[in-house]
């Protein structure tokens, strides 16, 4: 299996830059948090790292791998229907059942009290549960972030089951209908899952957005973020 992938990436090398030898190839399966894949250029030497859940994997895979890592070495277009292969294969239920799994046993989650300064989450959970789902949805841990970030003002963990908030809306100048926002529009990522359509991950589907519209002050709340 090794001796073959050598060879695959050997290959692959020579396609994206024919007329030129491939350098040393060290490739290896490591166990990420994660369906991780690196390369790395060191001392003439290229080091490939490719995650252990991919081990086993189909040829055209690896090899859509291999295609996808040395055009980014080297800087050269990534083929379209290498890439969609890669996607359609990681985005399949199994890989993903057998990622969210690994993440739970390997990934470190630090999440912190739900309770923060001016906010309790939990709380604004269990309001909004009962005024959008019935009360039905089971509460996932609930979390502010470790810093104010706002590059990510929340996102939902699946493998961890937690909601997690940018620390940035505990602040009392921070009108409530925003954070609810903010957290309702996780809480959709609970009740719809991202969904694999051909090659491609959906994250917010249809059924999603309609039901983010839902939200009485979600204008007001997205002007608010946009001033931010």
């Amino acid at each position: 299996m090794r001796e073959g992938l050598l060879e695959l990436f050997q290959e692959t090398y020579r396609e994206i830059r024919p007329g030129t030898s491939p350098p040393e190839l060290k490739i290896e399966f490591f166990a990420f948090a994660n369906v991780n894949n690196t390369i790395r250029l060191r001392n003439g030497r290229l080091l490939v790292r490719l995650s252990d859940l991919l081990e086993g994997a189909p040829e055209s895979i690896l090899r859509a791998i291999a295609h996808i890592l040395l055009a980014k070495m080297y800087r050269h277009p990534i083929d379209r229907g290498q890439a969609a292969r890669y996607r359609k294969y990681i985005a399949s239920h199994e890989l993903v059942r057998k990622a969210h799994l690994v993440r739970q046993m390997r990934g470190r989650k630090l999440l912190r009290s739900p309770r923060g300064h001016f906010y309790d989450l939990d709380t604004i959970f269990e309001d909004l549960n009962t005024r959008f789902f019935h009360g039905l949805m089971a509460r996932p841990r609930m979390s502010w972030s470790q810093s104010k970030t706002r590059r990510i003002l929340g996102h939902y963990d699946p493998a961890h089951n937690a909601i997690v908030i940018s620390r940035i809306f505990d602040h009392p100048g921070v009108p409530s209908y925003v954070l609810e926002y903010i957290v309702y529009h996780e809480m959709l990522h609970l009740k719809h899952p991202v969904k694999l359509r051909g090659s491609r991950r959906c994250v917010h589907s249809a059924e999603f957005q309609a039901e983010e519209k839902l939200f009485p002050r979600s204008t007001d709340a997205n002007a608010f973020l946009k001033r931010m």
